[in-house]
């Protein structure tokens, strides 16, 4: 089969389609199923591309049925297993890209240890408030009006590797939250946390708001990701969303900042339309921050119709010479009340392109980084240490390419 010249990954952040058998190792129930539960919660999915694509064959999505017997879906249909040890963003994007966390990121319960804190003042100047296990919208509920009052930023974690902290915009500027919070990252890069993450945030009591201001200040990934490869073959790999903050810049050649989903979909179609060969790689943040945290069903539906709608001009805009693929980094399940972390969750991977003539269903994968394998196949690049490539399997719905410069679209639109 002829090569993609370029491909673009959609990061649906959190939408995972049901428990790893080792959820119960990582505090999740055997129930976790973010896209299933979702779509009961709320009556159903509107989705017709997704439908299309084939997402029924992944779980049991309640309005995305699967393709009737005896059809095929439009996409390439697989389930993918997490293979490193976590369920957080940062280990599910590498694995994506052939790394294989064994090691898990350091966690932090009840709170940060002193040392940590005394070397945070010494170097930035500040004392902290909060210093906990807290919600990100919750903290500011209990703390804000007192950051206010002080001056002092808040420092919070969760359940996943995370050094997260909070300041009102025009309390501690942006450009100065940023900068301590790099200063943070030099700290706690032998402690190993996954993540420092500035929140910054305005309103009143009672009335806050995180912006889009936000930036994550990640632990470089090991050398020799897909997108390592990428770019040290002449291939522009485009980041969109936190992509350039989740692999701390890391083997991509442009980094495109977004505000939201919305945001984000325009300017992925926007990469996608002026990239000639390479890479886009978008991560739709609020699924996950917005919807999967706050538990909020309906909010996750809503973003998953907007996602759909957007998918045949993404296929146009990749052209014959395209490849789209959905997928997701971890679980983050709307209906789990018991906590509001990321869920153990298979994730999908639906491979999509105007050159397929039909798809199929690729069955399970035993790690994430089947996406990346099949891209360093795709583009000439040397194996990736794990994983299996889907790329032959691909070929069998190419049609000729005389038939992809004349056929009508095929999804709905």
């Amino acid at each position: 089969m002829r090569p993609f010249r370029k491909a673009c990954i959609l990061v649906l952040d959190g939408a995972g389609v049901g428990a790893l058998p080792d959820c119960g190792e990582f505090g999740d129930p055997a129930t976790v199923d973010t896209l299933g539960n979702c779509s009961r919660a709320v009556g159903g999915f509107d989705a017709p591309n997704l439908t299309a694509l084939g997402f029924g064959i992944l779980t049991a999505i309640q309005g995305v049925p699967p393709p009737p017997p005896g059809t095929s879906p439009a996409g390439f249909v697989l389930k993918m297993a997490e293979r490193s040890n976590g369920k957080d963003t940062p280990t599910g994007h590498w694995e994506m890209m052939g790394i294989d966390t064994r090691e898990p990121f350091a966690t932090f319960s009840p709170g940060f240890p002193p040392e940590i804190l005394a070397e945070f003042k010494a170097r930035t100047g500040y004392d902290v408030l909060g210093n906990c296990v807290a919600s990100g919208t919750a903290i500011l509920d209990d703390l804000g009006a007192e950051h206010i009052r002080t001056g002092l930023p808040i420092v919070y974690t969760s359940a996943d590797s995370v050094f997260q902290v909070a300041a009102h915009e025009a309390v501690i500027s942006i450009e100065r939250l940023w900068e301590i919070c790099a200063t943070a990252r030099a700290i706690l890069d032998p402690w190993r946390v996954g993540r420092v993450i500035a929140r910054p945030f305005v309103g009143q009591p009672g009335a806050w708001q995180r912006t889009y201001n936000r930036r994550d200040f990640s632990m470089p990934p090991p050398p020799g990701t897909l997108l390592d490869r990428m770019v040290a073959a002449g291939l522009p790999v485009i980041g969109v969303g936190k992509i350039h903050d989740i692999f701390a810049g890391c083997g991509v050649s442009e980094n495109v900042h977004s505000e939201g989903n919305t945001d984000g979909l325009a300017l992925t179609l926007d990469a996608c339309r002026r990239l000639e060969r390479g890479l886009v790689f978008t991560n739709l943040v609020d699924f996950d921050a917005l919807y999967g945290h706050r538990r909020n069903p309906a909010g996750f539906a809503a973003a998953l119709r907007e996602a759909d709608a957007a998918l045949p001009g993404l296929l146009d805009a990749l052209g014959p010479d395209g490849l789209l693929i959905l997928t997701a980094d971890h679980g983050n399940d709307t209906t789990h009340l018991a906590s509001t972390d990321h869920t153990r969750e298979y994730v999908p991977c639906v491979f999509a392109s105007r050159r397929f003539a039909h798809g199929a269903d690729l069955g399970t994968a035993d790690s994430f980084a089947a996406l990346g394998q099949t891209l360093a196949e795709n583009f000439g690049l040397a194996p990736l240490a794990l994983g299996r490539s889907c790329f032959g399997a691909l070929a069998a719905g190419v049609m000729a390419d005389n038939v992809v410069a004349n056929t009508a679209e095929t999804m709905p639109g």
